[in-house]
């Protein structure tokens, strides 16, 4: 889930249009909490792009709120949330982010995102159900 990626500018001014602006082309994303079945690690640019397109026809997500920024050094603390759905269950997928970045000549370079997989797995039907989306199979083969 890479959602944090629509504030992913520390002052909240990066849209999801221009999302990769902000981005070292070898950025590291990191997702300590995923489930099995899903990345926890994905390394560079063509890995992130990977990963979006296969979450997007799993994830509806809609309205991102910036709740904090702690900026300290060359790292960055972001607190935000978002709301949303699973696409194949309809059901909600309302999470809450806290987002360790790591910034080299003002671009994120290393991501740490933190998320409550049990919010995840619910609004995708289930860990099976995730895993196999995200490889692109279905429960019907």
């Amino acid at each position: 889930m890479i959602a944090p990626l629509r504030h992913a500018d520390p002052a909240g001014s990066c849209g999801p249009e221009d999302a990769e602006a902000p981005l070292t082309p070898d950025v590291v994303f990191e997702f300590p909490y995923t489930p099995e079945g899903l990345p926890r690690r994905l390394d560079g640019m063509n890995a992130l792009a990977d990963h979006l397109t296969r979450l997007e026809p799993m994830l509806k997500l809609g309205e991102f709120t910036l709740h904090a920024v702690h900026p300290s050094d060359d790292t960055v603390i972001i607190e935000f949330s978002c709301d949303g759905s699973g696409i194949a269950t309809g059901l909600p997928y309302d999470q809450d982010y806290i987002s360790v970045v790591t910034l080299r000549d003002g671009r994120f370079s290393h991501y740490r995102d933190y998320w409550n997989p049990l919010v995840a797995l619910l609004a995708l039907g289930g860990a099976q159900s995730a895993a196999m989306a995200y490889a692109g199979e279905t429960a019907n083969g």
